[in-house]
């Protein structure tokens, strides 16, 4: 079996996945505000050697019927949260190995100003930094903050294209590696190696010089989660490490056989993407004792919330729905893997399923060796690569899981006790470079001999 890398998901809100738990006395996650919060948890990970960090965003709210309930601001379900990338600024200087991954949506963000962003972040943290491309599931919601027009779902991942393809000539074409000579003798760069870029898309334009010098690892790595056919298409196109939901070793695999296929499709090998799999545990001395533990998490939140963080994720009003209605007669232009994912359910099997867990992974809930063997038979039976750990108590699930779980998979030879390579891309995609493959469509950008080298 092979070595399967690991993740912490994490939200820089005071709840996460759609359920609301900061209620429970042992969760700690309210102190999303506070920088020793972030600062405790990312070095919890970094001395686990856990691969990185993952932190989530949204820009939308739970909308019903044109309003917030007010539910949502008595439970802080979605609002307030902090900006992610400025999370993770903050713990570059906390940190020194920890891969820092962020959420960054081509529906809102500009693409120059963006990509100098992530240069800056990768160059300051050693090439440490992932980037989760989203086309913003909450997109109902965020086009009416920032003033801008509805795209429709598969249209948004048409744009992602275009956005992709400026950002690598920003990134891979603009600056060679070596065009920073720094020579007070001399040069400071070389001007042979500093290139104009131009770009004319459907949906971006850029004519000048990039902002950035080349970063450690050029593009940073790669995340994306898309669950729907243009999302697969997406990311087995773009994707280094394909995040996919929790379920079944049969739905797991048949999830990975379609993400590889399109990677094939695009002209990369059926392993360029990693594929991890959400994953949460509420760990007990016993079985009974992990059951009673999880039972405290969901008597800490009220039932009334799912309808709110339902919509909030899909736009969908289920409580305007009979409950028997199928989840297969509901359609929407947000988030199409939070109805896909219920095929086969009625809306009243939903609400009582999001209850338990929102938008996250069912807990397997058991003792350290009952959750190691179950992560194993998921891994192996559904071509796994990794794992990200959804927690259900912050910082408990987490010090729960490197403490008990961790140790017996490391016992196994499935999970590394220490780092191996100096960036985040060498360490999680075993590449052995911190640069992207030629395979990969940024390697088409790439100036002079560049294309050549990877």
């Amino acid at each position: 079996m092979r070595r399967l890398r690991f993740g912490l998901f994490e939200n820089a809100q005071a709840n996460d996945s759609g359920t609301a738990t900061w209620r429970h006395p042992d969760n700690q996650r309210v102190r999303f505000d506070e920088l020793a919060y972030w600062r405790d948890l990312a070095r919890l990970c970094e001395d686990a050697r856990l691969d990185f960090l993952f932190l989530a965003d949204a820009w939308g709210w739970a909308d019903v019927n044109g309003e917030r309930p007010e539910i949502c601001s008595v439970e802080g379900l979605d609002l307030p949260r902090l900006d992610p990338a400025v999370v993770a600024s903050a713990l570059m200087a906390q940190t020194e190995q920890l891969g820092l991954v962020m959420t960054g949506s081509v529906l809102t963000e500009q693409p120059y100003a963006f990509a100098r962003r992530m240069a800056s972040l990768d160059q300051l943290s050693g090439g440490r930094i992932g980037w989760n491309v989203v086309t913003t599931g909450t997109a109902e919601t965020a086009v009416q903050a920032f003033g801008i027009p509805m795209v429709p779902h598969d249209e948004r991942y048409r744009m992602a294209d275009d956005f992709m393809e400026l950002v690598y000539k920003l990134w891979e074409g603009a600056w060679e590696p070596d065009a920073l000579v720094k020579d007070k003798g001399g040069v400071f760069a070389d001007p042979s190696k500093v290139h104009r870029i131009a770009h004319e898309g459907p949906y971006f334009r850029s004519h000048g010089y990039g902002n950035t010098a080349y970063s450690p690892q050029g593009t940073p790595v790669l995340f994306q989660a898309g669950a729907s056919p243009a999302g697969r298409a997406f990311g087995g196109k773009h994707g280094e490490c394909m995040f996919i939901g929790a379920g079944s070793v049969a739905q797991l695999a048949e999830h990975t056989r379609a993400i590889r296929a399109e990677a094939v499709a695009s002209g990369r090998s059926a392993d360029a993407v990693k594929i991890m799999s959400a994953f949460a545990c509420v760990v007990g001395k016993t079985t009974a004792d992990a059951e009673r533990k999880y039972q405290r998490v969901l008597d800490a939140q009220s039932p009334e919330v799912a309808v709110a963080s339902y919509a909030w994720f899909t736009g969908l009003d289920l409580s305007s729905y009979e409950p028997d209605t199928p989840m297969t007669e509901l359609h929407t232009e947000l988030s199409q893997t939070q109805v896909a994912r219920f095929a086969g359910l009625t809306v009243g099997d939903v609400l009582k399923d999001w209850h338990a867990h929102g938008v996250g992974a069912k807990p397997v809930v058991g003792t350290p060796e009952e959750i190691a063997d179950r992560l194993c038979e998921l891994a192996e039976g559904a071509d796994l690569d990794g794992f990200l750990l959804s927690p259900v108590i912050q910082p408990g699930s987490t010090q729960d899981f490197v403490e008990h779980v961790l140790p017996i998979l490391r016992e196994r030879g499935v999970a590394g006790k220490e780092y191996e390579g100096a960036t985040l891309r060498e360490r999680l995609l075993g590449t052995g470079s911190a640069m992207l493959p030629a395979e990969h469509p940024a390697a088409a950008h790439r100036a002079g001999g560049l294309r050549r080298a990877a």
